[in-house]
């Protein structure tokens, strides 16, 4: 399947724990009500480190993100034959993982009852801190540039302990990139759950806010090829 059901599998483990803490930060009745930003960017970044491991045993690179796929691809990192069940398995692993989340949390929705207490798609996908396309654009090239950058210098990075390095990059990146705008970092991360918030039945829920999608698309693969580039410049 040249990857595909490590990526799923993967992308699906990264969604259901990064989704998960922050339905567990934001919706009413969890015993991680309002823990903060810390909170949410170590779990992102050990959902990344576990997704890896399950992805690397199932006999794919860890990728599970299209910024890591696409300009891999583009510059000689990674084949084109792969390309496609790669981005197919995050894409749909995103979204199993977020079902899940929805599945885990409903009771919560429930009891949620609109965006301003927390049920909102902040949950699933990423919003800015400050409505500025073109400056909110620049941060997810940025935070991905950084990430990718230190990927690319990380080697196989499935194996031993680098996926937890690679977690704690993410971890990083978020504290120190992610507060302008929840450091997507990732189109499928972004995309396919705020697909599953926009099409499933969840209780109370509130705007999909697609205005804002094309920045966590597009973004992190710029940022992406930018790393490549320089890397194979300089390498």
């Amino acid at each position: 399947m040249h990857g595909f059901i490590g990526e799923f599998f993967g992308t699906m483990v990264l969604i259901l724990l990064g989704a998960g803490c922050c339905a567990g930060n934001s919706l009413n009745k969890t015993y991680g009500k309002q823990s903060g930003w810390w909170f949410i960017c170590i779990s992102w970044g050990l959902a990344v480190t576990m997704g890896v491991y399950v992805a690397g045993f199932l006999g794919s690179l860890g990728h599970l993100n299209p910024a890591v796929t696409i300009p891999f691809a583009i510059f000689g990192l990674f084949p084109w034959s792969n390309v496609i069940p790669y981005l197919l398995g995050q894409f749909l692993g995103a979204f199993v993982g977020a079902v899940l989340v929805i599945i885990q949390f409903y009771p919560q929705f429930k009891v949620t009852p609109n965006e301003e207490e927390g049920n909102n798609v902040g949950i699933f996908a990423t919003r800015p801190a400050i409505n500025s396309p073109i400056f909110n654009f620049f941060s997810e090239v940025i935070a991905t540039f950084a990430f990718i950058f230190i990927l690319l210098n990380l080697g196989n990075f499935t194996q031993g302990l680098k996926p937890f390095i690679v977690g704690m990059v993410i971890a990083v990146v978020g504290t120190c990139l992610g507060t302008t705008t929840g450091f997507a970092l990732n189109p499928a991360r972004d995309w396919s759950p705020r697909l599953a918030y926009t099409i499933l039945p969840i209780p109370n829920k509130g705007a999909s806010e697609w205005w804002y999608a094309w920045v966590p698309m597009c973004g992190p693969i710029f940022g992406g090829l930018l790393a490549c580039a320089l890397q194979t410049a300089l390498v």
